[in-house]
């Protein structure tokens, strides 16, 4: 007889261990796009991200950071290893869970396990685990240190200590396992909140345990009360308890008039008074449920206690210190997120809806000199009653998202939504979308790694309508819908011979899927696919899969009458199905060798001068730059400054002080110019007659808060103007000239006076301030923007840019009108790119570079083709063809196919002799654009961005090889074109 216990244990461990040692092997080399530079970045030197933030794991990264041992390069790896070891552990307590689980189907007793039993639930076990490890959205969060690795850890272990609490029998045991779950959930609150959704379904098996006659009525409010936990956890402890503490402060502070801290002190000392009396009343009058209640809140406050970390690390001024939240006003603001603003979820307005009035909300306070201060109110827009609805799901007043409504409802303009297009976009995009297509991606097959990519199913696989490019697409993987099916069998399976489980499996797949999809109440787009937010979903799907496996042994024992063997069976049956998963994701989940989410951001600072200011965007323009100066210490004498953080007090404020080897920036403008509710935003109101103002004295009259700015705002705080379109900064030459500023050959194009225009009808905070570092910086350092950073300001830049290297620099040189290229500082762009840049790697096909990388590609491309133009403007053929064929040798289409920059890149091939590089370029493009173009018409596919694109390079190259004396290639190309739109267009791509 097999020792059930002792078999269970070690298998789990060995799959486990497969487990880690894949994501080991197929791990992040250094700091991925998206949050990972971030989090990697205040975790080596524990400062403040993102709110809510999430201090419980950046203490425990920060130890990982250590077995890099002093060395820089290797910190993210060794936290890339961290999120592979949690997501080892997730798997580990997957296959412990479905173990119990399978034990309550077989009603199987301690000490009394059959063999074949055993063998079934350790292949069910196997299988399911196994199966969760090569899913798809889980192994991208299992090989990077991002915080949703260690928050399926949380899920996967707070699962199965209730699971394990429901076999124990002994009452004292069982309340020690409750306590030791409240202080998990309690750890969790510090990693990520996505753990505490499990809690609904998780009262279930408290239910069904100590109710024996479980009915309907009595589920019901099981879940109920999971969810008063819930939302106690979640909305009262949370943010609940600082809310509180800083009502009293502010009642302490600002009218009983005692010093700063003195609310905070009062209210701890009475709440952990109040909690210590009530333990140990409740020990006293020997209270078991109340004592137990009391120590779980207790173990979920020392828990959540990891967030002093936040409030004391904000006190240290680091050089990131999101949102600055070191006193208690600012530390609410934080855990609320309240930047991210109000989604409507049970009540609110169409995306028609017009604001009838706007009322003043609760107000804002600031810490000032002795007392907290009053700076503004929030807004409360009430909008028109006929057009709010319960339930709200087309809610954004956005323009951009009212053009997708509309699209996606095939509304007319003018036309007014209804409450049945409501559900309509809830059901198709919300959770068809943007729920079950993430769900069918994991179970079913992914059709490539493109933005919308659907799923596949079963007839795909032998299906030849797809075009080469999504066949080799490295992300186009297909699993036959074999995961999907064995987890329907084994959850019809176990809804039939396990009711009562099967509901709390039910709970757990719904609450952290369906219900989390209702209460994001995602907007009609967003910024990147949202798949790894719903893995704790997709680990209940799982759980299913193992019970396939199970309802397969089932079957199989009932025809041969031997269950070790139906066991040993069902298991290789089933066991080719997570294989096949690891064949199919193994390259696009392998993600060693990927080094250009680093190199790019080396790259942009490699760009500028010594000691420069450098303004991004968000994410992507930004993490990696944090992460390569705060770990890897490059470039640390630039500034950078992110855009959209410039419109906040506590940012202005940290950029006035000195950040690694970077002075503070240059204000003449004060904090009482710039804090909170003070000029958020400048609206322009030109006054008659005045055509444009000096910056230096609408600066001026900014600074002394002079009247003849001032406007009544909407609500008790006054607002200031832009009296005039334009701005006007006047430049001394002379000294210009006497730094050397100018590049060489454009001497002609210096301007005396630069007029930094209002684009649109307001400024924000940040543009002020910006406005304010251009003149008093007098170009004593260097200013540079990326073009995302460029293109979003609200004062018209462009024309005073020139671009070195991937960057723009502003100069006081203006862009000569009908001059359709950018301005180039041709000789020191080409220093930047062939001795300062970095591009491991991307040479590499066996690489896997998704959209992002893709994307950044294209923006180096598309740099070094302006490069080239302003070297064959200067004559400089040799160095042109050079800096192209450095471009196609370092990013090749075998590593990342060629795009639009690669198209626009023909000519100049063409201008410096290359026609061989330049005919390559265009077969490999058309021949994918005529594939891409057909799959479209034979799908039945709406035109997108690559669609798009694809056409107007058919067109972009026909009149170019005619041209060029390529006749017969042009007309093959206009016959392909003229299939698809009857017309061989225009030259609209040409950036010359």
């Amino acid at each position: 007889m097999l020792d059930y216990k002792k078999v269970n244990n070690l298998t789990g461990w060995l799959v486990a261990l497969v487990a880690t040692l894949v994501y080991v092997l197929t791990v992040e080399q250094t700091a991925s796009f998206w949050d990972p530079g971030e989090f990697i970045a205040v975790a080596y030197k524990l400062q403040v991200p993102h709110p809510p933030g999430a201090p419980f794991f950046l203490l425990i990264y920060k130890m990982f950071g250590f077995l890099a041992l002093g060395d820089g390069l290797q910190v993210a790896y060794w936290m890339n290893v961290g999120s592979a070891l949690f997501s080892g552990f997730t798997i580990l307590f997957l296959f412990w869970s479905i173990t119990l689980l399978g034990r309550k189907l077989f009603k199987m007793k301690k000490g009394q396990e059959s063999k074949g039993e055993t063998i079934s639930l350790m292949g069910a076990g196997i299988v399911g685990a196994l199966v969760y490890t090569f899913t798809d959205s889980f192994w991208f969060s299992a090989v990077e240190a991002e915080v949703y690795a260690m928050s399926s850890f949380f899920t996967a272990i707070v699962i199965w200590a209730f699971l394990k609490w429901d076999v124990i029998e002994d009452p004292r045991e069982e309340n020690k396992w409750l306590i030791f779950i409240a202080y998990l959930v309690g750890l969790s609150i510090g990693v990520h909140l996505l753990n505490l959704v499990t809690l609904p379904a998780l009262a279930l098996i408290y239910y069904f345990k100590k109710y024996k006659n479980p009915n309907i009525k009595g589920g019901a409010i099981a879940l109920l009360c999971g969810g008063v936990a819930l939302i106690i956890i979640n909305n009262f402890i949370i943010p609940g308890l600082p809310s509180l503490a800083g009502s009293i402060e502010i009642f302490f502070v600002n009218s009983i008039g005692l010093p700063f801290g003195s609310g905070i002190v009062f209210f701890s000392a009475v709440f952990l008074g109040s909690l210590i009396y009530a333990i140990l009343y409740s020990i006293k009058k020997e209270k078991v449920i109340l004592n137990t209640i009391l120590l779980s809140l207790t173990f979920v406050l020392i828990g959540y206690s990891s967030y002093a970390l936040i409030v004391i690390r904000a006190n240290q001024d680091p050089v990131i210190n999101e949102n600055n939240p070191s006193d208690i006003i600012s530390y609410v603001s934080y855990l609320k997120r309240e930047q991210y603003g109000y989604r409507p979820l049970l009540h609110g307005q169409y995306f028609t809806a017009k604001v009838e009035s706007q009322e003043d909300g609760a107000p804002i306070y600031l810490k000032g000199k002795d007392k907290y201060e009053i700076v503004d109110y929030n807004t409360v827009n009430k909008y028109e009653k006929s057009k709010t609805t319960i339930l709200p799901r087309i809610y954004s007043t956005q323009e951009r998202h009212k053009q997708i409504y509309r699209a996606k409802l095939g509304l007319s303009p003018g036309q007014e939504p209804t409450f049945s297009d409501n559900i309509y976009f809830m059901m198709t995009h919300q959770l068809g979308h943007m729920y079950w297509r993430y769900f069918m991606w994991n179970f079913s097959g992914r059709e490539s790694d493109y933005s919308d990519a659907p799923w596949l199913g079963i007839t795909d696989a032998f299906s030849d309508k797809f075009p080469d490019y999504i066949k080799e697409n490295k992300a186009h993987n297909n699993y036959l819908m074999l995961p999907l099916i064995l987890g329907l069998i084994g959850m019809f399976f176990q809804a039939k011979k396990d009711p009562n489980s099967f509901y709390v499996t039910l709970g757990l797949f719904l609450m952290m899927g369906v219900v989390l999809v209702l209460y994001l109440n995602s907007p009609p787009v967003e910024p990147r696919e949202r798949d790894y937010i719903y893995v704790g979903s997709f680990y209940a799907f799982a759980i299913w899969v193992g019970f396939g496996v199970l309802a397969l042994s089932h079957w199989i024992g009932k025809l041969n009458k031997n269950l070790p063997i139906a066991g040993i069976i069902a298991t290789l049956i089933a066991f080719p199905i997570p294989v096949l998963m690891a064949v199919q994701n193994w390259d696009d989940h392998n993600r060693q060798g990927r080094y250009f989410s680093v190199d790019s951001a080396r790259n942009f600072l490699a760009s500028c001068e010594p000691n420069a200011i450098l303004f991004t965007g968000g994410d992507n323009d930004t993490f990696p730059l944090w992460y390569v100066q705060a770990v890897e210490n490059f470039r640390t004498d630039v500034r950078v400054v992110v855009l959209s953080y410039f419109d906040t007090d506590w940012y202005v404020d940290q950029m006035t002080r000195q950040a690694y080897e970077s002075e503070a920036l240059p204000f003449s403008l004060t904090y009482e110019n710039y804090r909170k509710g003070t000029n958020d935003v400048l609206y322009l109101y030109e006054r008659e007659g005045l055509e444009a103002i000096s910056a230096k004295e609408y600066l001026r009259l900014l600074k002394n808060q002079s009247d003849l700015l001032k406007l009544q705002g909407s609500n008790k705080i006054t607002i200031n103007m832009v009296p005039a379109r334009n701005i006007i900064l006047d430049v001394d030459v002379e000294k210009v000239y006497n730094q050397g500023l100018i590049p060489e050959g454009m001497e002609a194009l210096v301007t005396d006076q630069m007029n930094l225009r209002v684009k649109g009808e307001y400024l924000t905070k940040g543009n002020m301030m910006l406005l304010d570092l251009i003149t008093s910086n007098n170009w004593e350092r260097p200013i540079y923007f990326n073009n995302t950073s460029l293109a979003t300001i609200g004062l018209d830049l462009e024309e005073y840019v020139v671009m070195e290297g991937l960057t723009y620099r502003l100069l006081p040189v203006r862009k000569p009108q009908n001059f359709r290229a950018e301005l180039v500082n041709a000789e020191k762009s080409y220093k930047h790119v062939m001795e300062d840049f970095a591009f491991r790697g991307m040479d590499n096909p066996d690489n896997y570079f998704d959209d992002e990388f893709r994307r950044f590609t294209s923006n180096h491309r598309s740099a070094l083709n302006s490069i080239a133009i302003a070297l064959l403007d200067e004559d400089e053929i040799e160095k042109a063809a050079e800096i192209l064929n450095f471009g196609i040798a370092k990013m090749p289409n075998e590593a990342i196919a060629y795009d639009l920059a690669s198209g626009q890149s023909v000519p100049l091939l063409f201008e410096v002799g290359e026609d061989e590089k330049a005919l390559d370029i265009v077969e490999k493009m058309t021949v994918k654009s005529i594939q891409l173009l057909e799959f479209y018409a034979k799908t039945n596919r709406e035109y997108d961005r690559e669609a798009m694109i694809s056409l107007e390079m058919l067109r972009y190259f026909v009149p170019l090889l005619e041209e060029k004396g390529y006749t017969d290639l042009a007309a093959e190309l206009k016959r392909d074109l003229e299939r698809f739109v009857g017309t061989s267009g225009g030259n609209s791509l040409d950036r010359r």
